[in-house]
C-alpha cells in the first residue's frame, strides 16, 4: 500500500488517483455515502478528496444493473433512452450494446468502497488515474516493459462507467479511455476533456509498480528531438551489426 502510495505519488497528479473496492462486508472504518448520484460523479466525488463506500440505493443511473446489484433496468436495456438523447438512431442499436457490456454476476457485490490514494486504507480492486498523456504513456509504457504486451482501449458512446470500473476488474487487463469520449461524463462536465482516464486492476497493480521503479520514466530519446533520436537509432544499429 505504502509502495503504491510512494511511486503513483511521485507523478504528482493533479487530481488525486481514486481506489475502489468491490465488497459483501459493510466497511467499517469509512462512512456511507450521504446523498444519491451516478456512478461517475462517485468517482469525482472522491478525486475532490472523500472516501465513502454506497450501496444500490446510492445509485440514479445504471450503475446498479453493471454491479450486478438487480436484475435488470428495463427502460435502458429496451434501448428506450439513447435514441432521445441523440445518442442512437434507433432503439435497435442502442439495445445492442446490452449484448456486450461488461457487468458483474448477480449479487456478486453489495458494496463499493471509494477512497482517493492518500487516503485509502485498503487494497483496491482498481485503481483509477486521471493523466495527461505524457503521465499515461509512462503508465502504459510501464505494462509492456517486462511482457511486450500490447494495450488497448474499450468502451461504448454510453456508459463508460462500465468499461472503466466493471471491464478491466473482470478481464484483468489495464483499460483507458480520453476524457470528453463518453456522452454520459462530458454531459456531466465531470472532467477536464482531453485528458486521459485509465483503470488499473489489482492483479496489474504490482506489475506496474515494480516496471516504474526500473525503466527510465524519460528515456533519453524523449529530450534529443527527431534528428538526435534518429541518429541514436543509426548508431544503435550500426553497433547491432557489428555484434551479429
Amino acid at each position: 500500500m505504502e509502495k503504491l502510495k510512494e511511486i503513483f505519488g511521485r507523478f504528482k497528479f493533479e487530481i488525486s488517483p481514486v481506489g475502489i473496492k468491490f465488497l459483501n462486508v459493510k466497511p467499517l472504518e469509512i462512512n456511507p455515502l450521504e446523498k444519491v448520484m451516478d456512478f461517475c460523479e462517485m468517482l469525482k466525488e472522491a478525486q475532490i478528496g472523500n472516501n465513502f463506500y454506497v450501496t444500490k440505493e446510492n445509485f440514479t443511473c445504471i450503475g446498479p444493473l453493471i454491479l450486478g446489484m438487480i436484475e435488470s433496468e428495463p427502460i435502458f436495456e429496451q434501448g428506450r433512452v439513447g435514441p432521445r438523447l441523440g445518442i442512437f438512431k434507433e432503439e435497435r442499436a442502442n439495445r445492442r450494446i446490452y449484448q456486450y457490456l461488461p457487468r458483474l454476476p448477480r449479487n456478486s457485490v453489495t458494496y463499493v468502497a471509494f477512497s482517493p490514494m492518500e487516503k485509502m486504507n485498503f487494497e483496491p480492486d482498481l485503481l483509477v488515474i486521471l493523466a495527461t498523456v505524457e503521465q499515461a504513456e509512462i503508465i502504459l509504457r510501464a505494462k509492456s516493459y517486462t511482457s511486450g504486451e500490447f494495450w488497448s482501449a474499450k468502451g461504448t458512446p454510453v456508459a463508460g462507467c462500465a468499461w472503466a470500473f466493471i471491464y478491466p476488474y473482470i478481464s484483468g487487463d489495464i483499460n483507458f479511455t480520453v476524457t470528453g469520449f463518453g456522452f454520459g461524463m462530458k454531459s456531466r462536465r465531470l472532467f477536464p476533456e482531453g485528458r486521459i482516464l485509465l483503470s488499473i486492476p489489482w492483479d496489474r497493480i504490482h506489475q506496474i509498480i515494480t516496471n516504474l521503479q526500473e525503466m527510465e520514466w524519460i528515456p533519453e530519446s524523449f529530450t534529443l528531438g527527431p534528428e538526435g533520436h534518429k541518429k541514436k537509432v543509426r548508431r544503435i544499429l550500426e553497433e547491432l551489426k557489428k555484434e551479429a
